[in-house]
């Protein structure tokens, strides 16, 4: 039943906790008597306010009575001694109890007043400069400017959060700016979605065809696509896109696309038969890379006697290379762009080891890296060597709020002789931008990846396009090794990769298929399996050793209902438990979590005293604290404590089971993958050989044999619209493109 909304008034007596980013406040209120603890987004409330809340009372066993606000309004005071007790508390920025002093005393009832429509009058008092007038005015204009832009904002259900975002993008002048354009709430600082802008502009009574209107359509079929993969979008797909989203005619999007590229807000580039139509960091992202690539040429990287120095290895090390790894070793030593592919079992990690130490012996300084922090534990342990993620290799300038920047650039290269990165097939095209950027031009590059795994999460497809430009020396090895192919996970993997069924009748080794025809049967054992099978017959975690994969997160046997079925069987709701919810979704101490996007700004630290910041999307943690009080909790990410504030609940999510495209660079002791047949087209060859190739100890397939089946039937790739390829080709042979950025 849904709560009533009440309203109490009361005064400020402490700030337990703020996040001034979002203004989510925890705060004791003295009210009726009592203190009682107040939780919401109250941006630059202060101790000594009186406060008017809307919201609602909630009751937790420990903690006791709490208010959860979901408006306020201040009420500033009106006499002399309470105005004084409000500004020497140090509400303004700037006036201090000796200035606060003052100005009651010259000024008395109408002190605020003064501040609020007359500043000028504040330099009547002594010590009180006109620089320092303005800077009182300008401080008590934002504090319940902010304000105002909220109560502005909550008509069209927008949250207090939403308004900090937008004050601090336009100050005072953001209702005129929303009014002029609501599309302009869609930017990058402010964030809010197309849709949500659009029904804003619906009730300011904008046509449908406005300018504004069409041209953020447009931007946000462009943004929206780069989720899908896309870096840009045929010039007709995007308008056939347009005329479904903003249901006008095509000629009217035209005119309005025309008028972007004159001003070049989105750039034009012809490749082929077609136009593709680029936001602008797209374009600059693919051009850059194309022509970096081609400067890297330039640079020799000669070694003498390589094959002897392979045979001396060889000896040395009692390790006897096959054809295609002498080829693949000899190619990364002297080439200033070298790229290594090739399936399980086929000796990537063997010879990325010899390459690392003829490298190294050659006294070149070397650096290892990969996407994920998950994917460069894994390269540490292979290699016997320090690895980073592609994140803290590059150095997150965190000056850059949200955005993603970087200290290693062009200005501030990395000090490396050869940078080597694994688990290519996860890095886009933004990001494998900023490592060529961060790159000395002498610095070699060698690229470790399986080209039939899923392509990044990320807009694009680097491994595949910079396999297929032909520009760049690959070896691919094939070969599987004795060792490997006793494992049915490596001999399934490639037959599955080859279109071959997976042989799902073996009983005695690595991979077993568990038939199943219903949905509630496979979700059932799909639990039992984690619960109790497994952990009691082989030993493992069901946290830290089996991982649920998924190929959707809809459905039966989508993450979201097994997530609530395996968390309510392996951490049930106790008492003793703490728990918060957030759009639906329970999170309890002891949970396993995964974070869902890259966020620089999370502070962690070690045992041992280390601490630092970031957590990035895909690592995968367990709950350890909630606490309700300071309204945070503790997530442990292997050897890593991060914490988090109840506001930033939407960026994790429970991870018993995950997609198969948040497990890329992952492996886990136990792989279990639920498949039962529905249309859908996420039924690709290369989705089910990667959600293989996770496995290391055990594989279970639990379903029927036909789905299997259509997805090793389906080898159409994911369509990603790129021309990285085409631009690398068009630098290799001279010619320049129409477009540039």
């Amino acid at each position: 039943m849904k709560q009533e909304i009440e309203t109490i008034t009361g005064v400020v007596e402490a700030i337990i906790f703020r996040n001034d980013d979002t203004g989510f406040t925890v705060l004791e209120l003295s009210f009726s008597g009592e203190l009682i603890t107040v939780v919401g987004e109250l941006i630059d409330v202060d101790e000594g306010e009186e406060l008017e809340l809307f919201g609602t009372f909630t009751s937790h066993p420990t903690y006791g009575q709490q208010f959860k606000v979901s408006a306020y309004e201040r009420r500033l005071p009106a006499s002399a001694s309470a105005i004084f007790k409000y500004l020497s508390g140090g509400a303004l920025k700037g006036v201090g109890p000796a200035t606060a002093r003052k100005l009651v005393d010259f000024f008395g009832d109408a002190t605020l007043e003064v501040i609020e429509k007359r500043p000028e009058e504040l330099t009547k008092v002594k010590g009180i400069t006109q620089k320092k007038a303005d800077a009182i005015a300008a401080e008590f204009t934002k504090i319940f400017g902010v304000r105002t832009v909220m109560m502005y904002l909550s008509q069209f259900g927008l949250s207090p959060a939403m308004s900090v975002q937008v004050f601090k993008k336009w100050g005072a002048l953001s209702k005129e700016v929303i009014e002029l354009n609501p599309y302009e709430l869609c930017c990058e600082e402010v964030g809010l979605p197309f849709l949500e802008a659009d029904e804003i502009a619906l009730k300011l009574d904008f046509e449908a065809n406005d300018q504004h209107r069409v041209r953020n359509g447009l931007i946000h079929v462009l943004r929206h696509n780069l989720g899908n993969g896309h870096t840009c979008l045929p010039r007709g797909v995007l308008l056939d896109m347009c005329v479904n989203l903003l249901e006008i005619g095509r000629d009217d999007i035209e005119r309005v696309l025309d008028d972007q590229l004159a001003d070049e807000s989105l750039f034009e580039l012809p490749a082929g038969k077609k136009k593709f139509i680029y936001l602008p960091h797209l374009l600059r992202a693919e051009q850059y890379i194309a022509s970096r690539i081609k400067l890297m040429e330039h640079f020799d990287h000669p070694m003498q006697g390589v094959d002897r120095k392979i045979a001396e290895l060889e000896t040395h090390s009692d390790m006897q290379y096959a054809q295609l790894q002498k080829e693949a070793i000899k190619k990364a030593l002297v080439n200033p762009v070298f790229i290594l592919t090739g399936g399980p079992g086929t000796g990537k990690t063997t010879t990325l080891n010899a390459m690392i130490e003829l490298l190294e012996n050659d006294k070149r300084k070397v650096a290892l890296a990969a996407p994920t922090g998950r994917a460069a534990k894994r390269m540490s342990e292979l290699t016997g060597r320090d690895a980073k993620t592609l994140h803290r290799l590059l150095e997150v300038d965190f000056k850059q709020e949200g955005l993603g920047k970087f200290l290693r650039n062009e200005k501030n290269p990395l000090p490396f002789d050869v940078i080597i990165v694994d688990e290519l097939s996860m890095v886009d095209t933004l990001l494998f931008e900023s490592l060529l950027r961060a790159m000395k031009m002498s610095c070699q590059l060698i690229l470790v990846g399986d080209s039939d795994q899923l392509p990044s999460v990320g807009a694009g497809n680097i491994l595949k396009d910079l396999i297929d430009s032909g520009a760049l020396p690959v070896v691919q090895l094939k070969e599987v090794f004795r060792q490997a192919a006793k494992s049915l996970i490596v001999t399934n993997a490639h037959r599955i990769v080859q279109g071959q069924l997976p042989d799902l009748s073996v009983r005695d080794n690595d991979f077993f298929f568990m038939k199943s025809t219903s949905y509630g049967y496979s979700a059932q054992t799909v639990v039992d399996l984690c619960r109790r099978r497994l952990p009691e017959r082989y030993g493992f975690s069901p946290l830290w050793d089996i991982q649920v994969l998924c190929p959707s997160r809809i459905g039966a046997l989508g993450t979201g209902e097994l997530n609530g079925q395996l968390q309510e069987a392996l951490n049930p709701k106790t008492p003793e438990k703490r728990q918060v919810k957030r759009m639906g979704s329970t999170f309890r101490e002891g949970d396993k979590v995964m974070q869902i996007r890259n966020n620089y700004d999370i502070v962690w630290h070690k045992e041992d005293g280390e601490y630092g910041t970031g957590v990035f999307n895909g690592d995968i943690g367990v709950i350890e604290l909630i606490d309700r009080p300071s309204a945070s909790m503790l997530i442990r990410y292997d050897d890593r404590t991060a914490e988090y504030s109840f506001d930033m609940l939407g960026e994790i999510e429970l991870a018993y089971a995950i997609t198969v495209h948040k497990s890329q660079g992952s492996e886990f002791d136990a792989v279990i993958i639920p498949l039962m047949w529905h249309k859908s087209r996420l039924h690709f060859r290369n989705l089910l050989y990667t959600a293989v190739t996770r496995a290391k100890k055990m594989l279970i397939i639990l379903g029927d044999a036909s789905t299997v089946q259509a997805f090793v039937e389906n080898d159409r790739k994911t369509l990603r619209y790129t021309n990285l390829k085409t631009l690398i080709r068009m630098e290799e042979s001279g010619h320049e493109t129409e477009s540039g950025v």
